[in-house]
């Protein structure tokens, strides 16, 4: 077998057997392929497409290519969720405990900011000491005695993706849905998930811009999550407009604490909320989605769920005082309010320059060496359809810069269009794909 007999025959719209696509794989990896052939190849990909069963040998042999863990030894049951990302998405936060706090145990392994999306990783970082380094002893221990881990990702599960994706990214070939759907689904597999749960955005917040490509997305993904012998579902959500109030790493923080407790802003409680309840659902817990979310509903009005949280903190070298007393978490120096410049009705939000505003604010990364300042990011507690007045309150920036401080102001001023007359409200979903 010779790699330009595959490059030429996909060139050509001709399928690659399963052998075929283990072999290339196999050979990328070990590095035995040279990136320019594997760059041509991904090209004629992008280019031809994959059909079904093409996607799925390519997903499995992505997976098989590291680490592939078995945590059954201290879970009979183990459950997963993804976020395709997004502003203001702070989900993770909220849905593990929750689930967890229902009998469910949860091991996550969750990534850093990509481009406007924040990272879990980064928020969870804004407690003192809170680490998500560990080893799978340490990793399995935790899962069995709180049922809640969340840990960086391993680089020996699925290496093949993350040398895949770094080609991609240079190369024009990220937008493809089965490549995307592969990178996604092939960690997810390697990490031992019983079940998934795939939080798919759409907007002009997210990878995918129209519903339709949404759709099928995630219907490539259940397949492969199908196919591979996995209870998949996946939540079509939107991403016009940042989720919840929230978006900056302790901003966030706050944000879901508060939820935790009852309170936070109702679309994202109700995110929240449809996100752990299918996981509910597929673990076991409930007959209908509606049992399920009384059953979630219930873990967090006990406080089952911000226990949960607590625990997952102390246990990774995190300071608790933060979680009882957010105040405690990382504080901007400057704090100012943004007023709407005439009465109106918000119209539209452009949502990744909000989280571009953020990355540049100091929120994120704009090169790989960048380091986070905690502290700064916004509250936006407007929304679509929501009708407001000259000098009503329709942002609050945080910053530790005067200078970007005023920019900011102008960026997020610049993102929430008003109109005159009345404006329909975004749905918060879009449907489910199973």
């Amino acid at each position: 077998m010779q790699m330009i007999d595959l490059i030429e025959q996909k060139r050509d719209g001709d399928e690659l057997n399963t052998k075929q696509i283990d072999y290339f794989i196999e050979g990328y990896t070990a590095g035995s392929i040279p990136d320019y052939q594997a760059a041509s190849l991904l090209m004629a990909i992008f280019i031809q497409g994959m059909n079904r069963r093409e996607t799925v040998a390519l997903t499995q042999a992505m997976a098989r290519s590291g680490d592939q863990l078995d945590l059954h030894d201290v879970a009979t049951f183990v459950i997963d969720k993804h976020s395709s990302g997004g502003v203001g998405d702070k989900t993770t936060l909220v849905v593990q405990p929750l689930v967890a706090a229902c009998g469910v145990p949860v091991g996550k392994m969750s990534g850093r900011g990509l481009g406007s999306s924040g990272g879990t990783l980064d928020k969870m970082e804004s407690f003192r000491g809170w680490t998500f380094q560990m080893g799978l002893p340490q990793f399995k221990a935790q899962l069995a005695e709180i049922g809640l881990v969340l840990a960086g990702q391993s680089v020996s599960l699925a290496p093949a993706d993350g040398k895949l994706y770094a080609l991609r990214d240079v190369t024009g070939t990220v937008a493809n849905k089965s490549l995307i759907a592969a990178s996604i689904m092939s960690k997810k597999l390697a990490a031992g998930a019983d079940a998934i749960v795939l939080d798919v955005k759409m907007g002009n917040g997210a990878f995918m811009k129209t519903v339709e490509d949404a759709q099928e997305l995630a219907r490539i993904m259940v397949d492969i999550g199908d196919d591979a012998g996995r209870q998949t579902v996946a939540i079509i959500s939107d991403m016009n407009q940042p989720l919840g109030h929230a978006v900056g790493n302790a901003l966030e923080v706050k944000e879901a604490l508060a939820t935790l407790r009852g309170n936070g802003p109702r679309d994202f409680w109700l995110h929240c909320l449809k996100v752990a309840s299918y996981m509910l659902l597929l673990a076991g817990k409930a007959d209908s989605l509606e049992e399920a979310e009384a059953v979630a509903t219930a873990a967090r009005e006990d406080g089952r769920a911000l226990q949960k949280f607590r625990d997952m903190v102390r246990s990774q070298g995190g300071d608790v005082s933060q979680v009882d007393d957010p105040a405690q978490l990382p504080r901007a120096q400057f704090v100012e309010e943004i007023s709407a410049p005439w009465s109106g009705t918000v119209a539209s939000m452009d949502t990744a320059e909000i989280g571009w505003s953020c990355v540049r604010l100091g929120g994120g990364r704009l090169v790989k060496s960048d380091t986070i300042d905690h502290a700064v990011g916004f509250l936006l507690p407007v929304k679509v359809g929501d009708q407001v007045k000259k000098g009503d309150t329709i942002g609050i920036v945080y910053a530790n810069n005067r200078d970007k401080l005023i920019q900011a102001r102008k960026e997020i001023l610049a993102t929430i269009k008003l109109a005159d007359g009345p404006v329909e409200r975004l749905p918060y979903f879009y449907g489910v794909v199973k």
